[in-house]
């Protein structure tokens, strides 16, 4: 699943493309989205704004109409200029919104709906997200007093429940936990304040480095965690499992979680299973 900082770059990339122009078509596959369309056409309306909120992406039509959309696994949004060959095949294109200048394409997207501002802002997914790591100016304090309501559950799970803190996933979840040295099961109502607070602003100071214009223009596509220009030494632990540790030199460990996603660890740095479930 894509995380915070892809979505960002994502609504960037669109917004830079899309916003202030009129669209000259729209297509999807959805039938709830063409009802929609059919009923109070998409085309003939300006392009206001595209915007991310944690994981969702939001693109904002004039006369009150807003399409959310997220990736879920798979999902992906490319941009082309009219005429111009997809990468992926058109059988995948679940929206597809054209101007003069540019077409946007949202491929294997699960998830997307129209809204007004009204239905936004009641939104029950949306309405429940815990503080953007990505907003302008990040509530910490509101994070960490989500995160405080779950004193028993493992670190590892609060960081990826969006309803505590939007934003992060399978990559920061295990790179931050390196970076803290916290064993992944660690319960919440261990960790103190202090520590929990470095977490978050770690990952504000992370997701910001890696949507930053200078990343980019260095070839930033690949997220870094690490500040290491070594393709191989980009990360700590993330997909590194049996290599190194780049500080003890421990093998690199992982497991599958309930949600099927994978976490990454360092043994040596982080401690074990025991001493984290009775900390």
């Amino acid at each position: 699943m894509p995380e915070g900082d892809t979505i960002f770059r994502s609504a960037r990339s669109l917004s830079r493309a899309l916003a202030g122009h009129v669209v000259t078509r729209f297509d999807t596959q959805f039938a709830h989205l063409s009802v929609v369309h059919d009923q109070s056409p998409v085309t003939g309306r300006v392009v206001e704004a595209v915007e991310a909120h944690g994981k969702h992406l939001l693109i904002r039509f004039s006369g009150d109409l807003i399409l959310r959309t997220h990736m879920r696994m798979h999902g992906n949004w490319h941009l082309y200029r009219p005429g111009e060959r997809w990468h992926q095949s058109r059988l995948n294109a679940r929206v597809v919104i054209e101007t003069a200048n540019s077409v946007a394409v949202a491929f294997d997207v699960p998830d997307a709906e129209f809204l007004t501002r009204t239905a936004l802002d009641a939104h029950r997914v949306l309405s429940s997200l815990g503080p953007d790591l990505l907003a302008e100016a990040p509530d910490i304090g509101e994070a960490q007093t989500r995160l405080r309501h779950e004193p028993d559950l493992p670190i590892v799970e609060a960081l990826l429940r969006q309803d505590l803190v939007a934003g992060l996933g399978n990559v920061y979840k295990s790179e931050l936990l390196y970076i803290a040295r916290l064993h992944p099961d660690t319960p919440v109502r261990a960790i103190s304040s202090d520590a929990l607070t470095t977490i978050l602003r770690t990952a504000v100071k992370l997701m910001r480095l890696n949507v930053s214009e200078s990343a980019l223009a260095g070839g930033g596509a690949t997220r870094n965690t690490t500040g290491r220009m070594n393709p191989r030494e980009r990360v700590w632990v993330y997909r590194r499992t049996g290599k190194p540790c780049l500080t003890c030199g421990t093998p690199i460990r992982t497991r599958r979680e309930r949600d099927s996603r994978t976490t990454y660890w360092c043994p040596g740095c982080q401690g074990d299973a025991t001493s984290a479930a009775f900390a």
